[in-house]
């Protein structure tokens, strides 16, 4: 760079650092060069208030910002701790789920003592709730092995009838519900010396979330409010276990035969853990 300009330069700057100086100097009160001054103060005066307000407005911004970065920090942290709050909600209240269904559990053992009792969450529904199968995850590693002759009936937390296992791998099964058409079970009503019957589902009426009632003796004495019980005939099934009530009775029908319709008391569409009824080994 040329030697001439370098000289500009130097005093450029030179004369702005004492025009600077002789402002903030002249700005002291009782200093001498305020006194000397006191006649350009007058000119120099919007320049002093523009540099203080310039200086007083980069001050501003700097805390402005410096707030705001403060701000997002402390959003973060509130946001983290409210992801941890609700973890740890979610998790007491799968631990208070877990427990009840635990206590169910108990109350399973002591009602039916004779049977291994093995939870099971629901994993699947296939097409519908009530209409078609589901599958648990339970299968034969938990000694759950469906033959020809045998299956296991499934129950939920209030001992009421859900179905029966159809099927199973190493570690599914596939439960048939009792409103479905293919399932049928030998039911009685809940009293001494109650003539047999039997319980299935129904084509014509799943949908309305009922199953038939057929094969009633003449002897049978039914009315509306009967709760129906497993009679625990053909093995299947234990003795006992709750099925529904009766809703409607049907004397006499095109075949000449006496039906009834009843409201199972399982409520399998709001289902997420059922209870696999294994009988004991010798």
């Amino acid at each position: 760079m040329p030697k001439f300009f370098q000289n500009r330069i130097f005093a450029v700057v030179f004369v702005t650092l004492l025009l600077v100086a002789v402002i903030l100097l002249s700005s002291l009160p009782g200093s001498p060069l305020n006194f000397l001054t006191s006649p350009i103060s007058g000119i120099l005066e919007p320049v002093q208030k523009g540099f203080s307000n310039a200086i007083e407005w980069v001050t501003s911004l700097y805390e402005s910002v410096a707030e705001g970065v403060a701000i997002r920090e402390k959003n973060k942290e509130l946001t983290a701790e409210n992801a941890r709050l609700r973890n740890q909600i979610t998790q007491l209240e799968e631990a208070g789920r877990q427990y009840a269904e635990l206590k169910a559990a108990f109350k399973l053992k002591d009602r039916f003592d004779a049977f291994e009792i093995i939870g099971c969450r629901i994993m699947t529904r296939e097409i519908g709730s009530w209409f078609d199968v589901f599958r648990i995850d339970a299968g034969s590693r938990d000694g759950i092995t469906v033959t020809e002759t045998q299956s296991f009936a499934v129950v939920d937390a209030e001992s009421h009838l859900i179905g029966r296992i159809i099927s199973n791998d190493t570690s599914s099964a596939k439960v048939l519900p009792l409103l479905h058409e293919g399932f049928a079970v030998s039911a009685k009503t809940d009293a001494i010396s109650s003539p047999l019957f039997r319980v299935r589902g129904d084509l014509d009426i799943k949908t309305q979330g009922l199953c038939l009632v057929d094969q009633i003796p003449a002897n049978a004495s039914l009315k509306i409010g009967d709760v129906i019980i497993s009679s625990g005939a053909g093995g299947l099934f234990p003795a006992g276990i709750m099925i529904g009530e009766i809703v409607q009775i049907i004397d006499n029908d095109a075949r000449n035969q006496r039906r009834a319709y009843l409201k199972p008391f399982a409520d399998i569409e709001n289902l997420n853990t059922v209870f696999v009824m294994k009988g004991k080994s010798p």
